[in-house]
């Protein structure tokens, strides 16, 4: 009976994982009303299988000052997701990343607006240097 309480639960929490895993990450995104790029970010996001709900804010600058991103880092647009800020035009490996290994970090960031990024037009001319949110230096989180 011991043997099967166990495989009962082991299984039960393997269900819950699956259910887990097969729910769709959601997030907040925050832009400027007259840009369109952010706009293409979040329809690249939702063809990723994100639910993705846009803000349209005039106040981006003090939004991102509250979110802890640096200047030097900031893009276009902020978007909230799970717990973390996404600063720009991230692609979507490094947001699953994030969302998978939650390091301690409060999130992270592509800055600029780089051609190629997903949401912007033009041809993509080298790696993305996608960069920790961590309240000290910049520090590399991913290459893309």
């Amino acid at each position: 009976m011991k043997k099967l309480n166990s495989l009962v639960l082991a299984l039960g929490l393997s269900l819950a994982g699956l259910l887990q895993a097969g729910e769709a990450p959601t997030g907040t995104l925050y832009k400027n009303p007259q840009c369109g790029c952010c706009s293409g970010h979040a329809d690249y996001l939702r063809a990723q299988g994100f639910e993705i709900e846009v803000i349209e804010s005039d106040r981006l600058s003090a939004f991102k000052r509250e979110q802890d991103v640096p200047q030097a880092l900031e893009s276009c647009h902020t978007l909230l997701i799970d717990g973390y800020v996404i600063e720009g035009h991230v692609p979507v490996a490094s947001i699953r990343r994030l969302l998978t290994e939650r390091p301690d970090i409060r999130g992270i960031a592509l800055p600029g607006m780089p051609a190629g990024s997903p949401g912007m037009g033009g041809a993509k001319s080298g790696p993305f240097s996608i960069y920790e949110l961590n309240g000290g230096m910049p520090k590399v989180y991913a290459t893309e």
